[in-house]
This record gives structure tokens, C-alpha cells and sequence, in this order.
């Protein structure tokens, strides 16, 4: 019988623990839960959201790469797909990413914040927990992220998650422009993510991008609104499903309706046939 009261004692000192653990978190963290999606309308493409994509976007090119993404644009406007793979259902990667194709979710802890995004392996983590950069990392789309929380007005509540993130693998565009970033993947972000303060319902994620296809660091600001209300209906995204492009060699070609091979350009040769057997004239 003592074993039973002293079983029900510890249970109820662990649920009372574990509510006030939660009670610190609640105080602690901003509010960050929900549906996010992207403030501005129309073309989720442009990286800086107030600017037209493309060369609209004047980015800080250096001449190579200026000469790159013109001469990816001059292949868009033919039916190519220019300087962006994505359309083979690639991960667009960091920080295009945060275009938030899909609507975002956002999940904090307090040794990492999660970005969860369904769109083609847009999910991130951002490690808040103090860690230094490791020695050895697997290179990937959406980079390795360490966070540090702020509290930048002193009121004992954070209001600023500051994150740098590196470690790339590409190849990697800004859009779908194939607005370019430099083929040594040597790219690192920085992100300021905060509320809005006149607004609380926006979230603001203030982005620079250091790349050596870049005279400068490039700053841009992206703006995200929270919807759907307490219980968001969250749709699946599967990129590849019904997607109709086919990449064979250096070539995209697509699927028609009735599943013939098409080409996407005037005049694109067909793919080489030599692997199967040639009919004979």
C-alpha cells in the first residue's frame, strides 16, 4: 500500500514538473504556432519579394555570373528550363526554401527550432542548444543551421531567433529565374526571424546571403502571415506526382497526355536511342 501512495506521489511531482516546465517555455518563447504563409501575392518565384524576378531583381551579380543567369533566361524564353533544376523535382534549397512555397509551420523547443515546409524537402532544423560548428558535415540542399535566441527588448520573453546557416551542396538558384548562386557552394545565410511590431500576425525573416557569385552581401526581407485559425488544414505536396518533365542526358523533354515523349524546345533533337534496338531501314 506505501508503494502504491509513494508510485501516485512521484507521478503527480512529475506532472506537476513537467506543467511547470511548460508554463517556462510558454513565457520564455514567442508564440510562433500555426499556419504561416507568404504576405505578398501572386509569383512565389522572386527572391526579393518587392522587386520583379529576373534581372527585375538586380542582384549583386558579378559579371560571370550576371553572363550565367542572362544566358539561363535567353534558354527560358525558347521553352528551356534555363539555370533551375527544380522542375526535376530537386530541392530548391536555402534559402529558397524560405519562399515558402507550401505553407509553413513552425516548432519550437528549446534545443531546436523546426521550419516544416511540404514542399520537395524543404523541411529544416535549426539547432538552438549552443553547439559550435562541427568538425565534419555532410554537405546538403538546406545547409547546416545554428540558431541563437534573443531577447532583444528586455522584457524576459525572446523576440529574435538569429541563424546562420552553411555546409551547401547545389546546384542551387534563387528562383525559378535561375537567378544563380556560385557552383563552389560556399554560400552562407544569415536570418533574423521576428514579429512585426506595429503587426503582431507578421513574421518577418531578414535574409542575407553572402556568395561568391555576389560583389556584396545581398539583404532581402521576406514577410509570412499567420491563417487558418487554431486547427490549419495542412495538404499534402509530392512533387513528383503527375510531374510530366524528363531529364535524359543534358535534355528536358516532356510527358504528353497520352504518354508520348515531346520535346519542350523548337527544333530538340531526340534523346539518344542507342541502348535499344535500332529499327532497320
Amino acid at each position: 500500500m506505501l508503494d502504491r501512495i509513494l508510485i501516485s506521489a512521484a507521478a503527480v511531482a512529475l506532472l506537476m514538473a513537467g506543467a511547470d516546465a511548460l508554463a517556462w517555455y510558454d513565457a520564455k518563447y514567442p508564440d510562433l504556432k500555426g499556419q504561416w504563409r507568404r504576405v505578398e501575392p501572386g509569383d512565389p518565384t522572386r527572391f526579393d519579394p518587392t522587386k520583379p524576378a529576373g534581372l527585375g531583381q538586380q542582384a549583386p551579380l558579378t559579371p560571370e555570373y550576371q553572363a550565367i543567369l542572362e544566358k539561363g533566361l535567353a534558354d527560358l524564353a525558347v521553352g528551356g528550363q534555363g539555370n533551375d533544376l527544380s522542375y526535376t523535382c530537386l530541392p530548391p534549397g536555402m534559402p529558397r526554401i524560405m519562399n515558402v512555397y507550401s505553407p509553413m509551420e513552425i516548432v519550437v523547443t528549446p534545443e531546436t527550432t523546426y521550419i516544416l515546409i511540404d514542399h520537395i524537402h524543404d523541411n529544416r532544423r535549426i539547432y538552438t542548444d549552443g553547439r559550435e560548428w562541427p568538425a565534419d558535415v555532410e554537405p546538403s540542399f538546406a545547409g547546416y543551421s545554428i540558431g541563437k535566441w534573443l531577447d532583444e527588448n528586455g522584457d524576459g520573453k525572446y523576440d529574435v531567433l538569429e541563424v546562420e546557416t552553411r555546409h551547401f551542396k547545389g546546384p542551387r538558384a534563387l528562383e525559378t529565374t535561375g537567378l544563380p548562386l556560385h557552383k563552389d557552394n560556399q554560400t552562407i545565410v544569415k536570418e533574423r526571424i521576428y514579429f512585426d511590431k506595429a503587426e503582431p500576425g507578421i513574421l518577418h525573416d531578414e535574409i542575407t546571403v553572402i556568395d561568391n557569385a555576389f560583389t556584396r552581401p545581398w539583404t532581402v526581407i521576406k514577410n509570412y502571415r499567420r491563417v487558418g485559425g487554431a486547427r490549419p488544414v495542412w495538404r499534402e505536396s509530392v512533387c513528383t506526382e503527375n510531374n510530366s518533365h524528363v531529364e535524359i542526358g543534358k535534355q528536358n523533354y516532356m510527358l504528353s497526355a497520352d504518354g508520348r515523349l515531346m520535346p519542350t524546345k523548337k527544333d530538340q533533337p531526340p534523346p539518344d536511342l542507342s541502348f535499344f534496338n535500332q529499327p532497320r531501314k
